[in-house]
């Protein structure tokens, strides 16, 4: 077990019973595989697998039945409802939410009979973003900082920041603040925070 300089903890594999270390909780029914880090504060709930080469940040969740692939990387304070698979390729910036059963791809073209193996479309997940249940985020985008993708929505390309997308391909249809609130017509927010579109762009000012 070892500490770096975020404080995260580096464990072996793990089907015991529940196991409480540094402040990290991993229940008995999950498997931690050999070198992974998962930071302070973290919670792994039941029937998770966590695998090789992945790195988690500190104070994060993951609710029943997740599974967090190869070399994953995923920041501080992130939540990951139940049935999400976060495969080789995808990367969660800070306090970004993972909705129910949310579907992340990392080919385009997958073929049972000529599999891929370690090359993968790059996704990212930037700080703050929210996917609804049951979302789609097609390999190869990025979702902006404190964008919200709607239920059932299927991403196809690049989402800006702060971008409400929903439907079948996903499109904007309205702004969002950073407290998660849909904007007016006006740009305005019931927080109080203040906004405008600089450049097709939206800015929150703090």
């Amino acid at each position: 077990m070892t500490t770096d300089n975020r404080q995260q903890t580096t464990v072996g594999r793990r089907h015991a019973t529940s196991v409480s270390m540094s402040n990290v909780f991993v229940h008995e029914s999950s498997y931690i595989d050999d070198d992974v880090s998962i930071g302070e504060g973290t919670k792994i709930w039941h029937f998770c697998h966590v695998q090789s080469g992945a790195v988690i940040g500190k104070n994060c969740s993951f609710g029943q039945n997740v599974n967090i692939g190869n070399n994953v990387r995923i920041g501080n304070g992130v939540k990951v409802q139940n049935n999400v698979s976060i495969y080789e390729g995808v990367e969660l910036e800070d306090n970004v939410f993972c909705g129910p059963s949310c579907v992340f791809t990392n080919v385009t073209t997958p073929r049972a009979n000529f599999p891929v193996h370690g090359v993968y479309k790059k996704t990212l997940i930037k700080e703050g973003a929210s996917l609804g249940a049951n979302c789609t985020i097609v390999c190869g985008h990025t979702i902006g900082r404190h964008a919200m993708i709607a239920a059932g929505a299927v991403v196809t390309k690049d989402v800006p920041d702060y971008a409400l997308m929903a439907g079948v391909p996903a499109r904007q249809i309205g702004w969002v603040c950073e407290c998660g609130r849909r904007l007016d017509e006006n740009i305005k927010c019931e927080c109080g925070r203040s906004s405008q579109i600089e450049n097709g762009n939206l800015k929150i000012e703090k």
